[in-house]
């Protein structure tokens, strides 16, 4: 409060000169102080002012850090918003982070592609691969938030016991009771949601989803089509439908296989000769090179086109003749993601679309 000294006494005594002298000195003294006082006031108020607006700050970030409910095949999982300690053990997932600038702590680097900013981040913990993966890193990282699916599916349970307080969302794909597409968008789609990004999920599906558009426009409807696998020097066959990787193609694009035969391995393809492949003679073939993705650099292998071009028994087959061969993307192996599908889905629908 600002405070005002009265003068009544000094006029009383005003014929005193040094009275009149000292009691102006002191009329001046309480002046300052009051002023003084006033200013410190004022000093408090605006730290007042501050400390609430600070508490105002505080309130509207604790706000803005809320939870966000997903559902994946374990149930509805509640996920902190935004998480500040992501983990990552499904490959086909990780590269939307990446592509997303999303900070990760933990994540099975052996068996994610090379060219990820993870993979040349000291601060990243490698939990090495599915077959030998190093759990205790999962302690030692903290997450709070967990994308686990695909290679690390088995370890679902060790990964909740590990990182009790974390969310874990399941990334899962179940292509054998549902189409490819369908189970993409879902993964993508949850993915999205769970980091609060469904306008960078939607981006990514609509590529997909013209990708598609563009390569069922593209194919005549009645060629036939087979599917192949080359690894360690050997073409393996690919069943349309439940073959790897491939095989879910066939359904979504609604191709004409150019042979019918039930997947004994699903991951890794059938064996076939070449002269079985001969006697098919395909129109068109769509063939994943395993080798591209896992061989070390350096390493010397034969390639698909090598194998299948240079191979004599299938000179006369069509789609070697015409050059009517597709092939997915190098890494595809170790993606196998929404992208992967929508670059494998633009390559038929150019292939597919010049040769008509």
């Amino acid at each position: 409060m600002h405070l005002r000294r009265s003068r009544g006494g000094l006029v009383a005594v005003a014929t005193a000169a040094a009275l009149t002298l000292a009691a102006c000195g002191s009329d001046e003294g309480a002046d300052t102080a009051a002023a003084e006082g006033e200013s410190a006031a004022d000093d408090g108020a605006e730290e007042e002012s501050a400390d609430d607006a600070g508490e105002e700050d505080a309130a509207a970030d604790e706000a803005a850090a809320g939870t966000v409910e997903v559902t994946d095949f374990q149930g509805t999982v509640e996920v902190p918003v935004p998480a500040e300690r992501v983990m990552v053990t499904d490959n086909r997932v990780v590269r939307a982070l990446d592509e997303w600038g999303v900070d990760i702590v933990a994540a099975p680097l052996d068996v994610f592609p090379s060219d990820l900013s993870y993979a040349s981040d000291d601060a990243v913990m490698n939990l090495g691969n599915h077959g030998e993966p190093d759990l205790e890193a999962v302690v030692a990282a903290d997450p709070d938030l967990v994308f686990n699916g695909y290679r690390f599916q088995d370890y679902y349970g060790d990964i909740q016991e590990l990182a009790p307080e974390a969310a874990i969302v399941d990334t899962t794909t179940d292509y054998e009771n549902a189409p490819l597409d369908e189970e993409l968008i879902r993964q993508i789609t949850l993915v999205g949601d769970a980091l609060d990004r469904p306008d960078d999920a939607a981006a990514l599906v609509e590529e997909f989803e013209s990708s598609i558009a563009a390569a069922t426009e593209a194919y005549d409807g009645e060629s036939t089509v087979m599917g192949l696998l080359t690894s360690g020097g050997d073409i393996s066959y690919v069943a349309p439908v439940t073959g790897r990787s491939i095989g879910p193609v066939f359904e979504v694009l609604g191709l004409n296989p150019a042979l019918e035969l039930a997947a004994d391995d699903t991951s890794h393809g059938d064996d076939i000769s070449v002269e079985a492949i001969a006697d098919a003679n395909p129109d068109w073939i769509v063939v994943m090179d395993r080798d591209a993705a896992i061989a070390a650099e350096g390493d010397e292998y034969s390639s698909a086109e090598e194998l299948i071009t240079g191979s004599e028994a299938l000179q006369n087959v069509t789609a070697v003749q015409e050059g009517n061969i597709v092939y997915l993307p190098a890494d595809f192996y170790l993606t196998e993601d929404i992208q992967a599908y929508t670059e494998l889905f633009t390559s038929m629908a150019d292939a597919m679309g010049s040769a008509r």
